[in-house]
């Protein structure tokens, strides 16, 4: 039976993470907080640098693009993975399916170029500083990063259009809690190799080259830094690019260990706790420790506070 003989309403089963156990339900609840804390962190973020024209920069105007893209992220699996643990319903429309996998993708794949994006703004700003303006203006950072959600958004559609393309083998539960395509390609019998060729090379391409991309720009920054007569210079600047290296290391960690490899190497228990962490827990930590940890972000919002309770 053919994905493609299946019309576009056929519903598929998803086994989901949790069950009723105790344990499986503090697990759950704990998951919608973490959710809570990335779905308001992610929120304040675009909102504020949105507001707040001091933050109308090219640093800023990308950081509030990584926000909206984990907001979009979590909103992508989450609900539909709490609506189905609470209801005892487990199943998802095909078309709800396609849907899943073509965010999740493209949602993944822009950030990996924004954070490349991201790195060549530092570089300029450090290495670069009177033609900053110049080499960062606005026109070119919107440029760069409508480039990056076109290109992840190209893969998205290229791994939902091809997932169900292939002829399945009778069998309707995928053992993940939400549509991810390497468990959804397990249920086909058709030959997944070509497919397969293609993912790793699109994951060459959205991995490995943001990652050069990166490395070479921090590279030049810590040279630069190295020259850098003042001692004050040097905390501000490392407190900046150690944020966003933490968050590459994350991001592209997890990344290399689960993506490139073949779709027979995965397991479920393997994918579910990679796309927990990718879903949830790095969606939640970015707010954290690369945008509400910066002193601009945390006296622009302690401004609008101060307003809102002068407001009262």
């Amino acid at each position: 039976m053919a994905w493609e003989n299946q019309t576009f309403n056929s519903d598929l089963l998803l086994l989901g993470i949790f069950n009723h156990s105790p344990t499986h339900t503090f697990l759950f609840f704990l998951v919608l907080a973490i959710f809570s804390v990335a779905f308001m962190g992610n929120s304040i973020m675009v909102l504020l640098i949105y507001l707040n024209t001091q933050l109308h920069t090219p640093m800023y105007f990308l950081l509030s693009q990584l926000s909206l893209m984990d907001l979009m992220l979590i909103c992508t699996t989450v609900p539909k993975m709490a609506f189905n643990y609470l209801s005892g319903s487990k199943y998802i429309s095909m078309a709800g399916c396609a849907t899943q996998i073509f965010f999740y993708v493209s949602l993944l794949g822009s950030e990996c170029f924004l954070l490349a994006v991201m790195a060549y703004d530092r570089y300029t700003a450090i290495c670069h500083p009177l033609r900053y303006t110049n080499l960062m203006r606005p026109q070119i950072c919107g440029l760069m990063s409508a480039f990056s959600w076109i290109l992840g958004s190209t893969d998205g559609i290229i791994d939902a259009v091809m997932t169900f393309s292939f002829s399945d083998c009778g069998s309707w539960e995928i053992a993940h809690f939400f549509c991810d395509f390497p468990s959804v390609l397990i249920l086909s019998c058709s030959d997944t190799s070509i497919f397969e060729g293609i993912i790793f090379i699109c994951c060459t391409v959205m991995i490995v080259f943001p990652v050069a991309i990166i490395i070479t720009s921090y590279a030049q920054v810590i040279l630069a830094v190295i020259h850098m007569g003042s001692g004050e210079g040097h905390c501000k600047t490392f407190t900046t690019c150690s944020s966003h290296l933490m968050v590459v290391g994350m991001y592209y960690g997890a990344g290399l260990f689960m993506y490139p490899q073949p779709t027979s190497y995965h397991s479920p228990m393997q994918d579910k706790i990679m796309s927990v962490f990718y879903t949830i827990l790095t969606p939640m930590l970015n707010p954290l420790i690369y945008s509400l940890h910066n002193k601009e972000v945390t006296r622009a919002l302690m401004k609008i506070l101060g307003k809102g309770k002068s407001g009262d």
